[in-house]
């Protein structure tokens, strides 16, 4: 396929962004925990997504591919942590209703195994459903990965597929032990270390 030209976004983009997250999360296992009420679910995580994209906005790095049906979302964890996102816990119940237990249950257990050294925080990376298989996913992992490798700094993601572990996995990821929600569904924690051939070098790989 030809090059796929990678844009940053900014804030005027977050309900697009959290919006195409929502889409294409739907067919993962967690979203149906997270929201048992199908009719209900993919607006729930878009309200739940648009706290953590704008969050992202202020402190992380938001970008997508140029026609927006794939997005990444990367939060930099080096040196001082971010301020958490603004009145959270009124906002993630305000979008998430009766079922504001369970995503203040999963924001625990991604806490309890986030890694402490520094890295770049992958928390979402989504392409609309009708595109997927197309590479963009990859493409947005490359553009990235270029930065991280020529600042020699690692990356971190929970996966919560196989499709989706398998995926990072041959972008250089190393997977951990999983974890699970209440239900037995996994998140798989996972890691890249920068490729130290760019990193030497000083120029992406």
């Amino acid at each position: 396929m030809s090059e796929v030209r990678i844009e940053r976004l900014g804030p005027r983009e977050t309900s697009l962004v959290a919006g195409r997250i929502a889409e294409a999360f739907m067919a993962l296992d967690a979203p149906r925990w997270l929201v048992p009420d199908a009719a209900r679910r993919q607006s729930v995580l878009a309200g739940n997504f648009a706290i953590l994209v704008d969050h992202a906005m202020r402190y992380g790095l938001v970008h997508a591919t140029a026609d927006r049906a794939g997005v990444a979302v990367w939060f930099p964890s080096v040196g001082d942590p971010a301020p958490p996102p603004e009145d959270y816990d009124a906002r993630l119940a305000a979008a998430c209703g009766e079922w504001t237990d369970r995503f203040a249950h999963l924001d625990k257990l991604f806490e309890a195994h986030h890694p402490h050294p520094d890295h770049h925080h992958l928390a979402f990376l989504a392409v609309a459903p009708d595109r997927q298989g197309q590479g963009l996913g990859s493409a947005l992992l490359r553009h990235h990965h270029a930065v991280l490798d020529a600042e020699g700094v690692p990356g971190y993601l929970e996966a919560a597929s196989e499709t989706g572990r398998d995926l990072y996995a041959r972008h250089g990821y190393q997977v951990a032990e999983p974890f699970h929600l209440p239900d037995g569904t996994p998140f798989w924690p996972m890691w890249r270390e920068p490729s130290r051939a760019a990193t030497a070098a000083g120029q992406p790989a």
